[in-house]
C-alpha cells in the first residue's frame, strides 16, 4: 500500500475509530472529537474515519445520518464482522493524512486527550528530529474506570506481553494512539495486530512514549470481548509475535555513490 494520497487538501491528522455494535455512541463521540481537534495549536485540519466491522444495531444507521452532517467524515463498512484489528487496517489504508490518531468507539477514551500525545511527540520531535517521527505515542490508563475484572484482565496481559517481548509499554491495550501511516503500513498484517503494536513498532526500530491519559466509564452498550476469549487467542498470538520479532532483521544500510 502506497503513502497517503499526495493532495494539498490532505488534512493534517486522521483519526481512525472502528466500531462495532456501538449504536448510541456514534454522535456523541463524533461532536468530542470535533471539539478536541478544533482546540489543536494552528487549528490543524483533520478527517475523522469510522470503520463499522459489520455491525449489526443501529450502528450503521446512526454513521449514515452523521456523515450527512458531518464533512470531515469518511465512514466504511465491512459486510462481516472482520475484528478490530483488520478494521484498523481498513481505516488507515483510507486515511489521507500521514499522522494517525486512534481512540475506542466506546466513548472510554476521552478525545479531549489527544493533544497529550500530539505535545508528546512535538516534544520528542524536537529532541530527536527524524527519528522521533518513528515513534508510537500510546496513552497509559492509570485509572482505568471498568470492573474489577476487567481491569484484572488488562493488567494480566499486560504483564505477561511486557514480560515476554519486553515492549516496556504498561498499556498496550489503550486505544489511544498517534503514530505516522507510514510506520504502521511497514507492520505485518494479523488479527490481532492492535495488541502489540509497540513490540512491533519497536521491532521496526522505533520507539514508545507512553502518556498519561483519562479513562471514562462506559455509557452505552457492552464490551465485545470476554476474559477467556481474550487470554486464550491472546497467548497464540503473543507466540506468533515472539516468533515475528525473532526472524526480523534490521540491516545498516549506506547509498553506494560513484566516486571519481
Amino acid at each position: 500500500m502506497s503513502s497517503a494520497v499526495s493532495d494539498e487538501k490532505c488534512p493534517t491528522y486522521s483519526v481512525v475509530v472502528p466500531v462495532l455494535n456501538e449504536a448510541g455512541n456514534i454522535q456523541p463521540l463524533i461532536d468530542e472529537i470535533a471539539v478536541a481537534m478544533a482546540s489543536l495549536a494552528g487549528n490543524s485540519n483533520h478527517e475523522i474515519v469510522y470503520v463499522d466491522d459489520g455491525s449489526t444495531d443501529g450502528t450503521t444507521a446512526d454513521l449514515g445520518a452523521a456523515v450527512k452532517t458531518n464533512k470531515c467524515l469518511r465512514v466504511f463498512r465491512h459486510a462481516e464482522p472482520c475484528g478490530q484489528s483488520q478494521a484498523l487496517i481498513t481505516g488507515i489504508d483510507h486515511a489521507r493524512s500521514e499522522w494517525i490518531i486512534t481512540l475506542d468507539g466506546d466513548g472510554q477514551n476521552d478525545p479531549a486527550d489527544i493533544h497529550k500525545l500530539i505535545e508528546a511527540r512535538d516534544s520528542a520531535v524536537a529532541a530527536e528530529p527524524g527519528y522521533a517521527e518513528r515513534f508510537l505515542y500510546v496513552g497509559y490508563r492509570r485509572r482505568r474506570n471498568d470492573s474489577l475484572a476487567r481491569r484484572y484482565q488488562s493488567w494480566l496481559a499486560n504483564d505477561i506481553r511486557g514480560w515476554i517481548l519486553g515492549d516496556h509499554t504498561p498499556d498496550s491495550g489503550c486505544g489511544l494512539k498517534l503514530f505516522r501511516r507510514g510506520v504502521f503500513l511497514q507492520l505485518p498484517r494479523f488479527n490481532a495486530l492492535h495488541r502489540f503494536l509497540p513490540a512491533l513498532v519497536i521491532r521496526t526500530g522505533g520507539r514508545v512514549v507512553s502518556v498519561d491519559v483519562s479513562h471514562r466509564p462506559r455509557l452505552r452498550g457492552v464490551s465485545k470481548y470476554g476474559l477467556w476469549r481474550r487470554l486464550g487467542i491472546g497467548i497464540i498470538d503473543l507466540f506468533g509475535v515472539v516468533w515475528l520479532i525473532a526472524r526480523s532483521t534490521r540491516p545498516e544500510i549506506s547509498e553506494q555513490k560513484d566516486v571519481k
